[in-house]
């Protein structure tokens, strides 16, 4: 019979679990991993990690979770900073860059990899709105301030996207450094603006 593990104990095994997955699924997929492999990984017998989670898809949910919070609270606190809407979209954009090219595997697996069923695992749908609502709060102050017209949530998505497109091919070494990548950003972004703003006929 297993010894009963502290809270402490639970949450050391589970943060350990979870940053292994966190590599193993960014670098071989999800179907490319197994519970055992991730147990091998951690040097723990194969059934330790169901002491924990139901099975992978359960691991995924919870690793992804975790991932999107990370995200959404650099983001978070980019958007907290007392300056203007343009100013505070500028900031989240560079959390969002920074945060993708500085994790490079989590980036993967939140927004390249699939995901299980959100509806069966509510703290990842919990995480998944986080992300989406903090995504869309710029383009709700733009929207608010008059600068841009439209739906603030629609717009939200296309300027992710676009952002997304570009670091996606940056991260897979697809754009050379002419133009720089931060020149075709600039310029994506320029277009986007003036496409959806609230002067443009």
């Amino acid at each position: 019979m297993p010894k009963a593990l502290t809270e402490a104990e639970v949450q050391d095994f589970r943060l350990r679990l979870l940053s292994v997955a966190e590599r193993a699924f960014a670098d071989h997929g999800v179907e490319g991993v197994s519970v055992r492999q991730l147990a091998q990984e951690l040097g723990c017998s194969a059934m330790t990690p169901y002491r924990y989670f139901r099975d992978k898809n359960e691991i995924l949910a919870a690793v992804t979770a975790a991932a999107l919070d990370r995200f959404s609270e650099s983001l978070e606190l980019a958007f907290a900073t007392e300056a203007g809407a343009w100013e505070r979209s500028a900031a989240v954009r560079q959390a969002y860059l920074r945060f993708a090219f500085e994790n490079p595997r989590a980036y993967k697996l939140m927004f390249d990899l699939p995901h299980p069923d959100v509806a069966g695992f509510p703290d990842l749908a919990r995480a998944a709105l986080r992300a989406e609502q903090i995504m869309t709060a710029p383009m709700e102050l733009l929207v608010k301030g008059g600068f841009l017209a439209g739906d603030s949530r629609l717009l939200g998505r296309i300027f992710w996207s676009a952002i997304h497109g570009a670091v996606s091919l940056q991260l897979a070494g697809k754009l050379d450094s002419d133009p720089a990548f931060e020149h075709v950003l600039e310029n994506m972004l320029r277009f986007l603006v003036a496409g959806a703003s609230a002067d443009h006929p």
